[in-house]
């Protein structure tokens, strides 16, 4: 009867460990991190290249309109079983002509619209779709045999 008692608490405790490991609490920086002066350090700004040098090249930028560079960062942060959620939003616009930057605009969390990620991808243009027995010919012949430092 011991016996079978201890075993019991043996196989709990390993059920509480295999639970609690999978709440795990781990924030995830996605997109540019933004030095807390941000606001400070893009005030200055007149040209392309400064930008490119305080802030390093834009994720993006606009296809039609005025062509504006944008920079996003935010901490995604994960919580066990519950939804993932984004704190620390900033997102950098910079209107650019020619060389010249016009305007910049930082906007924080306060200021950002609820914007909802959407689940899936992003179909590209002109792309071409594989099905698996497609890609596992498609890849025969495209790497060395290791070691050949090829």
């Amino acid at each position: 009867m011991k016996v079978q008692s201890s075993k019991f608490k043996v196989q709990i405790l390993m059920l509480l460990a295999i639970v609690l490991s999978a709440c795990t609490f781990q924030t995830k920086h996605r997109g540019y991190v933004f030095p807390k002066t941000i606001d400070d350090d893009v005030a200055e700004i007149k040209t392309t290249s400064q930008l490119m040098e305080r802030v390093g090249a834009p994720q993006t930028k606009t296809l039609y309109g005025d062509e504006v560079w944008i920079y996003y960062g935010a901490d995604e942060n994960f919580r066990g079983p519950l939804p993932h959620t984004f704190t620390d939003k900033t997102v950098l616009l910079a209107w650019v002509r020619g060389n010249t930057v016009q305007r910049i605009k930082i906007l924080h969390d306060d200021e950002l619209e609820k914007i909802k990620i959407a689940s899936g991808e992003t179909e590209i243009p002109a792309a071409i779709e594989l099905n698996a027995i497609q890609e596992l010919f498609n890849n025969i012949g495209r790497f060395s045999p290791a070691g050949l430092g090829q």
